[in-house]
């Protein structure tokens, strides 16, 4: 599993290849589906054509890679580009034959993207984890072509996020708190702040940078029942991070109580829970 990092990803790195993707994979269908209503947002406005090259930051098992895939056809090809093993083991797997879309066990920080003549640079949550976000979206920036297009999405503050931050209030009643994270820190809420962000991107080098605020719900059951929306809230999202390694019976309050909350959220067979995220565009010029 020897690839080339930056030493300061090393936690995030490590993450997502233990509990963190062992995690996701067993879900992943569900979380997909979770987030299908912002991979579709996404794939709208990053405007992607036949015969282009993508560059999918953070792909994880591939799901929007492949529709990627089918929309650069023919003549295209995306390349999906992940820290975690297993993650992208399953990508692969997954992968249809007809697609044009390959794989690489990488950070984005300090992969060699040189001659690559990208025409977009997509993500789908897969930039804010970054130790030095500026150098990695300078390298990621060697991969592009002059007027190449950058699309992502990431989350606005944890605070507008209630489908994250609801089951973490429930699990804090039974499991220590998570460390105290800074809001430049690395972590899925590191891109919160509009102007941090035009900041990054301008200094890697990008213009016309614009950001999005999109509101919406977000169903933790993806339509499959309330204890589809407790396992949901317990293998994603920082109350995934509080419970992993916690004594059993810990784990099992706390599932108690985050079942109990969710429940006065549900709407028959979903659990919706507001969400905020920002839609990221530039110009790579």
């Amino acid at each position: 599993m020897a690839f080339a990092t930056d030493d300061r990803n090393a936690w995030e790195i490590a993450y997502w290849n233990g509990p963190g993707g062992q995690r996701w994979l067993s879900r992943y269908a569900v979380h997909d589906a979770l987030l299908a209503p912002i991979g579709d947002m996404l794939l709208e406005r990053s405007a992607t054509r036949a015969g282009e090259s993508v560059l999918d930051i953070g792909c994880g098992c591939g799901t929007v890679t492949f529709e990627l895939g089918r929309r650069v056809a023919p003549g295209g090809r995306v390349l999906g580009i992940d820290v975690s093993a297993p993650m992208l083991e399953q990508a692969r797997r997954l992968a249809p034959d007809s697609l044009p879309v390959e794989f690489a066990l990488a950070d984005a920080t300090v992969h060699d993207f040189e001659r690559m003549g990208a025409d977009l640079l997509f993500s789908r949550f897969g930039v804010m984890f970054f130790g030095d976000p500026a150098r990695a979206f300078s390298n990621m920036r060697r991969g592009l072509r002059a007027g190449a297009r950058v699309a992502f999405a990431c989350w606005r503050a944890a605070r507008q996020n209630p489908w994250s931050m609801v089951p973490l209030q429930q699990a804090y009643k039974h499991v220590p708190r998570l460390p105290e994270v800074g809001p430049e820190d690395p972590g899925p809420f590191s891109f919160a702040d509009e102007g941090r962000v035009c900041s990054i991107l301008e200094r890697a080098g990008f213009t016309s940078v614009e950001l999005e605020p999109i509101d919406l719900q977000l169903d933790l059951a993806a339509g499959g029942g309330l204890e589809a929306a407790v396992g949901t809230a317990t293998t994603i999202g920082p109350a995934s991070r509080a419970l992993d390694g916690q004594p059993a019976q810990l784990q099992a309050a706390a599932m108690e109580s985050i079942r109990a909350e969710l429940a006065r959220h549900q709407r028959g067979d979903s659990v919706p829970l507001a969400a905020a995220i920002w839609i990221v565009r530039a110009v790579n010029p």
